[in-house]
Formats: structure tokens, C-alpha cells, sequence
């Protein structure tokens, strides 16, 4: 295999890489890992991205890392990433997971083959609700858990459970793919200042769609708590409670907002890629124990669920993944359902027929970014009543250095940092400034 080392204008290979050597450099420590470590050493001696930068710009990086090789031996860490992967210290796993699209990559990854081509025997469990998947991921009755982004940020910080729960995002599984249905008989209140009074349901306290409908409402000039009732339903039972009026709509996930299109009993109002494009939803999470404790088999499932990600994220993918998790051991949904959700092309029950190819997306980098504002939110709305240092507890939950070297390892873009501005509902997030944005919103708790 061609070496292709970095030159001061990236990579020999003569590609633009986001910071790293080409994934086509060999495993000997020299080439892309030996390059992930320095970089991640970088950062760790200078965390602060404009002091590091003007370090590299004045004395250069290989005299920075020749002078932090007197200290830190880099050649010990290369050698360490350069050896070949172990077997997995557990190769028999347990993984539970909601029967929704935004659990694609982990439940395609059964049925095509991803964790037997990296040396796993892989159970993937359908599942109730969002409270079972955390109690049974407490309780270790499961190995790693489809959780919705905020769970493992909640849990380790011991809000909504006795004691704190140390789990980690190891990677995003979705992003986007949400909407808000309402039922067919609310077609003329497309307009959120006529919601009050109205029963909307999301699937947990502690998820995105929670958090982005509360923005929503409150955008609208709404109080989520004092306005409108919203309860928490599992996502398979939501289009039976809107078929049974129980509720006027819902923020959910997909297949069930197609589901209701399909089934006649309610229409697509938005899609929450409007309200923040490239949004995260759900996660892949782990013990926070489980890097340290058992090192090859927390490798081999995160290089599964990596390369099962970025295959869905492919649009000429999308029709064979929708037929390889429609069926009854996953989503136990109409294919055509499933396709619309993952193709983008997809009736919204208004009579027109949308095409919207990012409808949903497969991104596996957990952006530190994205737990800054879930913690904003927490904040905004009581579930988190004390002060946190909200840097310091994206970095521990969410595992961007393990993604990004799985990532880089796989030839895929990684991000030069982990924390990006953002804009939600029209709005710039800085997370530097996390405390200003939550002290900016007039309705909060």
C-alpha cells in the first residue's frame, strides 16, 4: 500500500484532508494514526484552537512535537494505534434499540452483515420505550443501547435517574429525519400561535424532539408548560393515539410520521431539518466503562456501526437498507414507508408528493457542539437546576476523538474541531457562549 506522508499543503496523495493524513497511509504509526495522535497531543497541550494555531505558525509543528516529545512519548502512543486490532474481549453483545428510522445503522448492520464482518455476534432488541432501554441499559441487561441523544448527557449527570449513570455517546446515529404531524382535522391551523389548548406528544422528556418542540412553541410565543399538554408516548404508539384523538399531534420520529400520512389519519406540518439543518437525534451509546474495560470489542463495534452509517448515508443505498429493515424483526413497517422516510421522496398527506433528499441523514461525528445546546435546553426548561461546565461535560459524554479516529481509519472527513457554531431557528449558537444564548430566551423556566 502507497505511503502518502503530510507536506505543509496537506497530504501527498494530493486530496484536501480535514486535518489528518490520508486513510490510505499504512498502519505503522506513521501515516494517518501517527498523525491522529499528534494532532489530538496538539490539542491536548493546547487546547485553545487560536493559541494553537499561532504556536504551529511560529515555531512550525514538528518543532512543537519534538519539544513535547521530550516529555510525552509519542512514538510509544503511534505504536499502540499501529498494532492490529485484538479480538474482542466479548464478542457475544446484546444491543437494544427502538423500532424507528433513526436506529438504521444499527439495525441494518444485523441483517447486512456489518458487526460479523468485525468479529461480533451482535442481538439487536426490539423495544418498548425509551424508559425500558435506559433501565435495561442500567441494569447491563444490554452491552450498548440505541438511545436518543440527550439520554446518556441526563444519565451521567444523574437527572431523572436515582444516581448518576456514566454513558457515553460513541456516535450520532441520525441527523434530521423528525416532523411534527397533526391530525387531518387541524389542516387550517398551520400556524403555531393557534396551538393552544392543544395535546402533542414527543417520544421521552429527555430528547431532541422534546427540546425542539419547546423551542418551536416558544418561538411562536407559547408557553410549552402553561399552553399546550405535552406527554410523552413511545414512538410505535403514536398513530394509534392520533387515530384514537388522544392527541392532536406529535414531534417524532419516522417511520410514524409517514406511517400516519400512510394510514390516512394525519399530514406532515415540518419537517425539523427546517428548524435546524443537520440537527442530531439519536445516539449509539455505551458504558462510559466500556473504551477502558474492553478496548477491541468497543473498536470492532464502533468500526460496525461507522461503516453501517456512512453505507445509509449514501442516497444509492437507500432503497436496499428500507427493504433490509422494514421487515418484522426491525421496523415492521410497510417498505414503501420506509422508503419514502429514507429517499426523501414521500407523500405529506397535503395532497403533494415532497422531495427532500436530506430528509434524513447518517452522520456518526458527535459534535461537542450539539451537547452544549442539549444542555442549554435542559437548562432552559428545569430538568438541569444547578450550573455545569458545559464544555467539559460535552467532552466526557460525547466521544468525538473515538468516532474520529474510527472515521479517519475508514478514509472519512473529520472535523479539525469538534465544537461548530450553528443556526437553529434562524439563530446563531455559539457554544462559547452558551450562557449568554440561554439568558437571551424570555420564555424559560
Amino acid at each position: 500500500m502507497a505511503r502518502f506522508p503530510l507536506t505543509d499543503s496537506g497530504c501527498a496523495c494530493g486530496q484536501p484532508h480535514e486535518g489528518f493524513a490520508c486513510a490510505e497511509a499504512p498502519r505503522d504509526g506513521t501515516g494517518a494514526e501517527g498523525r491522529l495522535v499528534e494532532e489530538t497531543v496538539l490539542r491536548a497541550v493546547f487546547p485553545e484552537a487560536t493559541t494553537r494555531r499561532a504556536m504551529i505558525a511560529a515555531f512550525g509543528t514538528g518543532t512543537l512535537l519534538a519539544a513535547i516529545g521530550d516529555v510525552l512519548p509519542l512514538g510509544l502512543a503511534r505504536e499502540a494505534l499501529a498494532q492490529t486490532p485484538g479480538a474482542p474481549e466479548k464478542p457475544n453483545l446484546k444491543i437494544g434499540f427502538i423500532p424507528i428510522t433513526c436506529a438504521t445503522p444499527i439495525i441494518m448492520a444485523d441483517p447486512m452483515g456489518f458487526y460479523r464482518k468485525h468479529g461480533l455476534n451482535v442481538e439487536v432488541i426490539r423495544t418498548a420505550g425509551w424508559a425500558v432501554i435506559r433501565d435495561r441499559a442500567i441494569a447491563r441487561e444490554y452491552d450498548a443501547a440505541h438511545m436518543l441523544s440527550p439520554m446518556p448527557v441526563a444519565m451521567s449527570l444523574g437527572v431523572g435517574v436515582a444516581a448518576p449513570q456514566p454513558w457515553a455517546v460513541a456516535a450520532i446515529e441520525n441527523i434530521n429525519g423528525q416532523a411534527i404531524t397533526l391530525a387531518n382535522k387541524h389542516r387550517d391551523k398551520r400556524d403555531p400561535k393557534d396551538w393552544k389548548g392543544f395535546r402533542l406528544a414527543v417520544p421521552f422528556d429527555f430528547s431532541m424532539h422534546n427540546y425542539l418542540l419547546r423551542a418551536y412553541l416558544a418561538e411562536a410565543g407559547l408557553d410549552p408548560d402553561r399552553d399546550v399538554q405535552i406527554r410523552s408516548v413511545p414512538p410505535p404508539e403514536m398513530v394509534a393515539n392520533l387515530r384514537a384523538d388522544n392527541i392532536d399531534g406529535f414531534l417524532g420520529p419516522d417511520p410514524f410520521n409517514q406511517r400516519a400520512v400512510f394510514d390516512g389519519l394525519g399530514f406532515i406540518h415540518v419537517l425539523t431539518k427546517d428548524f435546524w439543518e443537520g440537527h442530531p437525534c439519536c445516539a449509539f451509546a455505551v458504558p462510559a466503562s466500556m473504551p477502558r474495560e474492553m478496548p477491541n470489542t468497543f473498536a470492532a463495534l464502533m468500526r460496525a456501526i461507522v461503516e453501517a452509517t456512512a453505507h445509509a448515508d449514501k442516497a444509492e443505498n437507500r432503497r436496499e437498507v428500507a427493504a433490509a429493515i422494514a421487515g418484522p424483526n426491525y421496523l415492521n413497517q410497510p417498505e414503501t414507508v420506509v422508503s419514502q422516510v429514507l429517499t426523501g421522496t414521500y407523500a405529506d398527506g397535503l395532497g403533494q408528493v415532497r422531495r427532500v433528499p436530506n430528509r434524513i441523514g447518517f452522520d456518526p461525528y458527535p459534535w461537542h457542539s450539539m451537547a452544549i445546546w442539549i444542555l442549554t435546553q435542559m437548562r432552559r426548561w428545569g430538568h438541569l437546576q444547578r450550573e455545569v461546565d458545559y464544555a467539559a461535560v460535552a467532552g466526557r459524554v460525547f466521544l468525538a476523538l473515538d468516532a474520529g479516529r474510527v472515521m479517519q481509519g475508514m478514509g472519512l472527513a473529520v472535523p479539525a474541531s469538534p465544537v461548530r457554531r450553528e443556526t437553529i431557528f434562524g439563530r446563531e449558537f455559539d457554544p462559547a457562549a452558551a450562557e449568554a444564548y440561554l439568558n437571551s430566551f424570555a420564555i424559560r423556566r
